[in-house]
């Protein structure tokens, strides 16, 4: 099966295979992020793989229409974001509190983690999910190192209210802590 793909190759036809390769280079650049945005949406650790697992099968549906104009870290969290929406939209979820057996995954745990690390991890993920959706999205791509224009890009608001929202829910989850 062949592809059209506008970027890097204007013009150029890429085979499944490279398109597989580009998806494996994406989720191996930026998988595990994908996976804690996963988590900001969902309750529990099974919808949080239903949903990555969805991330992925969109990146793939849209990678071939990847034009370039905007990363591609942009480009995936975008797609991550929509279908993190999606989600609660078909789910209807009230996203007030966190089940227990919400566990942030790494692909790469470091041995010297300690239980006090986890434990704080699981409290702000905690308190991250009382936030309003609004204020969930920021934190958790402020928290993946996303900077304020990538975030604006991503929800498609402006770099000023990407400010605003996170300065509030730094105020609200001073607060939850």
């Amino acid at each position: 099966m062949l592809a059209r793909l506008s970027h890097p190759d204007p013009g150029g036809i890429l085979s499944r295979s490279d398109l597989e390769r580009r998806l494996n280079a994406l989720l191996a650049a930026h998988g595990p992020s994908l996976e804690r945005v996963a988590g900001s949406y969902a309750r529990d650790f099974a919808e949080r793989e239903d949903l990555f697992q969805e991330i992925v099968v969109a990146i793939w549906r849209a990678l071939p229409g990847f034009r370039g104009e905007c990363s591609e870290r942009t480009f995936v969290f975008r797609i991550a974001h929509n279908r993190g929406i999606t989600q609660i939209a078909r789910h209807r979820l009230e996203m007030a509190t966190l089940t227990d057996d919400l566990e942030l995954v790494d692909a790469k745990p470091s041995p010297e983690q300690t239980l006090s690390t986890e434990q704080q991890e699981r409290r702000l993920m905690e308190s991250v999910q009382r936030l309003s959706i609004a204020y969930r999205q920021v934190v958790t791509m402020a928290l993946e190192g996303m900077t304020y224009s990538e975030i604006a890009d991503v929800l498609g608001i402006t770099e000023s209210n990407v400010g605003a929202r996170l300065t509030r829910a730094r105020q609200l989850l001073r607060n939850l802590l």
